[in-house]
């Protein structure tokens, strides 16, 4: 497997909120009221971070889901921007209608390939893309909630964070989002967090397609995911990672995710 797809269409509702207390310069404040997470410059954009670890981990075909407004974004990475290692195309999401919806966008790039699928707002560890793209069949990667404490994430954010929920033989058979105390007590440990980072087969699109609305009015992977699950006999291994995410959602993630990523050297 060398494709992955990143899902870069999001309004960044959260990031473009002003925070006076946020460790901001003004490159990175001019590109959080835009809104494109990825964009953010931490000496160069995030993304540029995220491409090099796919780089690192043997993919070497990258889709990027953007909507029609992100003329920076395409600019960028498809004239700017020169790589070695890797080819950058563009599938375009017209309305920012949920996760789902952007994994549907990129079905032409994907073809019957496996491939992968994450943010464009995290940078994984090496990791988890790596054993992801050596998985026999789909998968994802479930990250330690302990471990996730080590990253740029305050533990009152990683409690709230999704759950991954697994049968005896570490296949997930749900994701439960928003887990209270009682649901977190019967899991099976280690807690793994599922930070949208998956191995998806084909299948994936037709199950995009019949999901409805969530409660949030969007078309989200986790239920297509479950579709799969419920419909089509599908499992997904539950890969575990000790290694945290670094999340930019806020003004806030910005230093300390700047601070983490200080020094690294990117070769794309």
């Amino acid at each position: 497997m060398d494709k992955a797809v990143i899902l870069a269409r999001g309004l960044g509702t959260r990031m473009r909120k002003h925070n006076d207390q946020a460790q901001v310069d003004k490159a990175q404040a001019a590109a959080a009221d835009a809104g494109v997470k990825a964009m953010i410059p931490i000496d160069r954009p995030f993304l540029d971070y995220v491409l090099h670890n796919l780089a690192q981990a043997g993919y070497k075909h990258i889709c990027l889901v953007i909507g029609p407004e992100h003329d920076a974004m395409r600019d960028y990475y498809g004239r700017e921007l020169q790589c070695k290692r890797l080819t950058i195309e563009f599938a375009i999401q017209q309305k920012p209608l949920g996760t789902a919806d952007a994994v549907l966008a990129a079905e032409s790039f994907a073809g019957c390939d496996p491939f992968l699928m994450i943010n464009s707002d995290n940078f994984y560890p090496l990791e988890a893309l790596t054993k992801l793209r050596e998985l026999k069949g789909p998968g994802l990667a479930g990250f330690e909630r302990d471990s996730m404490l080590t990253g740029n994430i305050p533990a009152d954010r990683v409690v709230k964070f999704a759950v991954i929920k697994t049968d005896g033989t570490g296949y997930m058979t749900r994701i439960i989002e928003k887990p209270g105390e009682d649901i977190l007590a019967g899991l099976a440990k280690p807690i793994c967090l599922s930070m949208n980072c998956w191995r998806f087969g084909p299948e994936i699109f037709a199950a995009c397609r019949l999901i409805p609305l969530s409660p949030r009015g969007e078309f989200e992977i986790p239920d297509a995911v479950q579709c799969t699950i419920d419909k089509l006999g599908q499992r997904y291994k539950n890969v575990l990672i000790r290694a945290a995410v670094l999340d930019l959602s806020s003004r806030d993630d910005i230093a300390p995710v700047a601070k983490k990523l200080k020094g690294m050297v990117i070769d794309l």
